[in-house]
């Protein structure tokens, strides 16, 4: 529970009921409080209801809200509290006259329209800080002008552009063109085309937006490359120049796996040399390294609108951990003519700040495509397939028409496609169901990870020792790529960092299983010969991002006269070195963690070949449903869970709501 404010504000409180009452309930954290008391102090308003809703409007993007929604906050709190606490003994003011008393205020202006400044802006019954609503507004704006259509540029246009579909959508050395049949070994970069991809990459050619929205293995990073491709094709055909492309993630580590992606999907094309050398050639960056950080304001970038980026596509992967500051300043610096391409999965994890940016442009398209009759018949016709799509009307903004969400996954089938299925529909008892079903690629151990005993978790014993000996016997036979193998066969994800069911409990109990599994293994010191270790700060000096993961391993083979050890770093695909053929001394690495177990935060854009998940308690308020899938969607062949049945329904049932108005800005007032 959120502690109390220190005893200096008690005394100040006690005649403030309303915030002290919210403050001892753990609602509203010492930081909501002292905020709305200054900011009312130097407004010259102190009224209480004014201050109360003051103190949520700060509260809100804490908890990963761009606003909050005065008429609902009493309803939607409860999911957002660390521990239970009985919101209907606290004294909530009656909407209709907290919403009046807000409205009166020198301190908030009301309505999109007024042009007044202020620190809070009120809209319908939603309260903003003015920095998100601004953020906000200007994602709205931007994304709106991006959704027009480029326009028709004749029959033969058209023509070449289907032609070269055929072309890029087939892959080489296969005449399969718009299906194909798959095994549950295929990856998405393997996959041949399906239709989703071609709309997609249609959508990208004629429009300035494209949304490549899909779950893991359902090839969009594999599109993404094609429509690079196809867009070269295309500025080859027209005596273009080739366009100017950027590649960028919110992380270097999802950054460096589209790279590697993108050329490895290269490889495949049917392009001209020109075109796949520069599509080989394409690097990839953080979304701030791009933009280029101001030295005096790190929220602040020298690419704005006044100074835009040079580039004619910009693709952005893992769109869903972007939170709405950032992409507010990224649409500001892109060129108006350029192109832009968001892709991600919005059922995963979202930013850990405030917004929900890729689940809002997609919207109810997350659903089933929604389009407008020209732009899906245009789509149609270009592609030579059709979709099941819900036509829009005519007034309808044109958001939808540039959003494509791929559903046909091409890495795994059976128990983890069903189980994935289940719990992003929200639905309990299938999940239940699911894993309870005996499919030879999910266990479950409904069992409470904070209370079991070693003998209960013999099955993760097993999955994570069994990898790890590989890892450690190749380490000490200096065979670092063997090792950076064996790292990447199994994870064990956890909610949390600390605590009974978290990240470093689990971590030492590895190490502890390894001292019996392995003659003469000690995890006494700091860089022993088969640790594993993720990155957890940026090293550009090194090229070293943020969950890189790599090895510990021996400089030659046990028993050999030379001495020492090496740290072999792995990229996300698990096979490109680190730094200079993979290699760095121990000694350069400063921020890294052992990585036996991680957090499922930070194994966003990571697969595993084998995943055990360690589920917290069900009161736990990072339990969602966005990480529970995020989680099962890591593993490529087996899953375990671990957590008992009221765990996993908790989960489930317990969605990421964030308080938002941009999917009402960007689909129309039907969807806000």
């Amino acid at each position: 529970m959120t502690p109390p404010l220190d005893s200096v504000f008690v005394a100040q409180l006690a005649e403030e009921s309303l915030l002290g009452s919210f403050n001892r309930a753990g609602v509203l954290a010492p930081a909501d409080v002292h905020v709305a008391r200054r900011l009312a102090r130097l407004g010259g308003d102190e009224d209480e209801l004014l201050v109360l809703a003051v103190a949520f409007a700060v509260r809100a993007p804490r908890v990963g809200h761009v606003r909050v929604d005065l008429a609902s906050v009493r309803e939607t709190a409860e999911g957002e509290l660390e521990q239970e606490v009985d919101l209907d003994a606290l004294p909530w003011p009656d909407p209709q006259a907290w919403l009046a008393g807000v409205s009166r205020s020198p301190l908030v202006a009301v309505g999109d329209g007024d042009a007044k400044v202020a620190p809070l802006r009120l809209v319908g019954s939603a309260l903003y800080l003015d920095r998100y609503w601004r953020d906000e507004r200007a994602v709205a704006t931007d994304l709106l002008a991006r959704s027009v259509a480029i326009g028709s540029e004749g029959a033969a246009f058209e023509r070449d552009l289907t032609g070269a579909m055929g072309r890029l959508f087939t892959t080489v050395g296969s005449a399969t063109t718009t299906t194909t049949t798959t095994t549950a070994d295929d990856d998405d970069d393997a996959a041949a085309a399906d239709p989703e991809q071609r709309w997609a990459a249609a959508v990208a050619v004629r429009r300035r937006l494209a949304v490549v929205a899909g779950g893991p293995g359902t090839g969009k990073t594999t599109t993404v490359a094609r429509l690079i491709g196809l867009l070269g094709v295309q500025a080859e055909a027209t005596g273009s120049e080739l366009p100017l492309v950027a590649l960028v993630a919110p992380t270097g580590k999802a950054a460096n796996r589209m790279q590697e992606a993108v050329r490895a999907a290269a490889e495949t094309l049917d392009v001209s040399e020109a075109v796949r050398e520069h599509l080989l050639g394409l690097e990839a960056a953080t979304v701030h390294r791009l933009l280029r950080p101001r030295p005096d304001n790190s929220s602040r970038f020298r690419h704005n609108r006044r100074n835009r980026l040079p580039h004619d596509i910009v693709v952005v992967d893992e769109t869903s951990m972007l939170p709405l500051w950032l992409m507010a300043r990224l649409l500001e610096a892109v060129r108006s003519d350029a192109r832009l391409v968001l892709v991600g999965d919005p059922e995963q994890l979202a930013s850990v700040e405030a917004g929900a940016v890729l689940g809002d442009v997609v919207g109810p398209a997350s659903e089933r495509l929604r389009m407008h009759a020209s732009a899906a018949a245009n789509l149609a016709s270009v592609t030579g397939v059709s979709l099941d799509v819900e036509t829009l009307p005519d007034d309808a903004p044109g958001t939808g028409d540039g959003v494509v969400v791929l559903r046909t996954n091409h890495r795994f089938r059976g128990g983890l496609a069903a189980l994935a299925e289940a719990i992003r529909s929200g639905d309990g008892d299938s999940t239940v169901a699911a894993l309870g079903g005996g499919d030879k690629d999910l266990g479950w151990l409904p069992l409470d990870a904070t209370e079991t005993n070693e003998e209960e978790l013999e099955a993760v014993r097993q999955m994570a020792c069994e990898s790890a000996l590989a890892m450690i016997d190749a380490a000490r036979a200096a065979e670092w790529e063997k090792a950076l193998e064996a790292l990447a066969a199994s994870r064990i994800l956890c909610a949390h960092r600390r605590g009974p069911a978290g990240v470093s409990t689990w971590n030492a109990r590895v190490e502890r299983w390894l001292v019996d599994e392995v003659e003469g293994f000690s995890a006494e010191g700091e860089w022993y010969v088969g640790r594993p270790v993720i990155v957890t700060a940026n090293d550009y000096s090194l090229r070293l991002f943020n969950g890189d993961s790599g090895v510990v391993v021996a400089r030659e083979p046990a028993g050999s006269a030379a001495a020492g050890t090496r740290a072999a770093g792995a990229r996300a695909a698990g096979v490109a070195a680190a730094f200079e053929r993979g290699l760095v001394s121990p000694s350069r690495l400063y921020d890294v963690d052992t990585v036996y177990a991680m957090t499922v935060h930070k194994s966003q854009g990571s697969e595993f070949d084998k995943v055990a998940v360690v589920l917290p308690q069900p009161t736990s308020r990072v339990l969602t449903r966005e990480l529970l899938y995020t989680a099962v969607t890591r593993a490529r062949r087996q899953l375990l869970v671990v957590g008992t049945e009221e765990s996993v329904r908790a989960a489930v049932e317990r969605p990421i709501a964030r308080a938002s108005g941009l999917t009402g800005r960007l689909w129309g007032e039907r969807w806000s």
